[in-house]
């Protein structure tokens, strides 16, 4: 199943380019405005990881770091979205393996880390239900999943930032879109 962006996607990653190649050039306005369009994109992806508000906070504060030296160095401003996310799966994988944090543990998604679409009643109790069942899937297929769906990527896209090959990233998201069928038709617990 193909995810095509939609036209507001589209106008959001043609500014996203627009930017890194603005940053490129040593604009540093437009190294802000990517800070500020995708800071908190990349806490909830480190948090899908972790599981831990305070560490993706602090995942996200050290791959900025890695994003503003090595951006000059990004060949293809339309890879910023894989790029990034892969420099962020690299410290939140470092930062699991200096902790040795209990991957089991999942915290409740926390408001500022959900970023809905604006809806109201029955449509937002759906959505609200849906990131729900998404947060309590397993950290790899949440990761997928969320990559895929909610930040638009394309399956390769996601790969290249989890750091898999694509179709382990294929095979996380049918798993995870299982566990989601049963839950939601009311069959085996997910």
């Amino acid at each position: 199943m193909r995810v095509e962006p939609t036209s507001s996607a589209r106008w959001r990653r043609s500014l996203d380019e627009y930017c890194v190649i603005a940053a490129q050039a040593g604009d540093r306005a437009a190294l802000a405005q990517l800070a500020e369009r995708w800071h908190r994109r990349i806490v909830a992806h480190a948090w899908r990881l972790t599981g831990d508000r305070d560490a993706a906070h602090d995942i996200a504060q050290s791959a900025w770091i890695d994003i503003a030296r090595g951006l000059a160095q990004l060949q293809d401003e339309r890879a910023f979205p894989a790029w990034t996310y892969r420099i962020v799966t690299r410290h939140a994988g470092r930062r699991i393996a200096r902790d040795k944090v209990s991957r089991q543990r999942l915290a409740p998604l926390d408001d500022e880390l959900a970023d809905p679409a604006p809806c109201d009643g029955e449509q937002a109790a759906d959505h609200a239900s849906l990131r729900a069942a998404v947060a309590a899937l397993p950290a790899i297929h949440r990761a997928a999943v969320a990559l895929h769906y909610f930040e638009e990527l394309s399956i390769a896209e996601t790969a290249v930032a989890l750091g898999i090959p694509a179709n382990t990233v294929k095979t996380r998201i049918f798993h995870a879109r299982r566990a989601l069928r049963a839950k939601f038709e009311g069959g085996q617990d997910a």
